[in-house]
């Protein structure tokens, strides 16, 4: 079966459909790269907060080889994340780069290595790295297909990120609904007592917060549980039907 064959975007949109988690879907990427490669392993890295992880890994070696890059702060992984280049090494043994690594990538078994950029330029950069024991190995690979799936995986992040950062939106949408709920309440107790304005009341309200250095919010919550013997309550943020 060709690679095309194996790797369409209808196997691709199952693969999606399958799995629970974005990781479980990474995890199903590296495998598919292993096999697609005949590498000896495969590891995907993501970079958050500065700092690279290994989130998955397929076949043998990856880790390790991913964990001594890290640790001395370059390699081909590393240079791939952070260019947002692909990099071919077809032989350790004739690489100069990157201080010791070469030599103890040589040392573990592994003389070629490929990694493709994902999420190029982005606050989650990553790379997919391939690695494997003959020298040139990846020469004769389909790395058309290689960098599909590091493609998918970019969709699959970028995706995550988004619902991630709607969810945050939606939030603080509902909690900016909670407060300013809280905040009416409180001045329509404020109106009603004083006899006094909306805007009176709001300045009645926040000269009593600065005097007190407690937040508005803090202070109306707290105006409404002593009247009533309960917080104050809001409305839910409804999603569409």
């Amino acid at each position: 079966m060709s690679a095309d064959d194996a790797y369409d975007s209808s196997d691709i949109t199952q693969w999606l459909l399958e799995t629970d988690s974005l990781e479980d879907f990474l995890q199903t990427l590296a495998d598919a790269a292993v096999e697609l490669s005949r590498a000896q392993g495969a590891g995907l890295t993501l970079q958050r907060d500065g700092r690279p992880l290994t989130v998955v890994s397929a076949g043998t070696a990856a880790t390790k080889l991913d964990e001594k890059q890290y640790g001395q702060d370059d390699g081909p992984c590393l240079q791939s994340l952070r260019i947002g280049v692909e990099l071919l090494i077809n032989d350790m043994t004739e690489e100069t780069r990157w201080g010791d690594y070469p030599t103890y990538a040589v040392d573990c078994g592994i003389r070629s290595s490929l990694s493709l950029p994902i999420a190029a330029h982005t606050h989650t950069a990553g790379a997919l790295n391939l690695y494997a024991a003959p020298p040139k190995a990846f020469e004769q690979a389909d790395v058309t297909a290689l960098r599909a799936l590091a493609s998918q995986a970019t969709g699959a992040i970028a995706l995550a990120q988004r619902l991630t950062d709607t969810q945050e939106f939606a939030t603080q949408l509902q909690n900016a609904m909670k407060y300013r709920s809280v905040i009416d309440q409180a001045l329509g107790v404020v109106m009603g007592q004083r006899k006094c304005t909306s805007d009176e009341a709001f300045g009645i309200l926040r000269s009593a917060s600065q005097n007190r250095n407690i937040k508005l919010r803090d202070l109306c919550t707290e105006l409404i549980t002593n009247l009533t013997g309960e917080p104050p309550t809001a409305p839910e943020l409804r999603s569409r039907p």
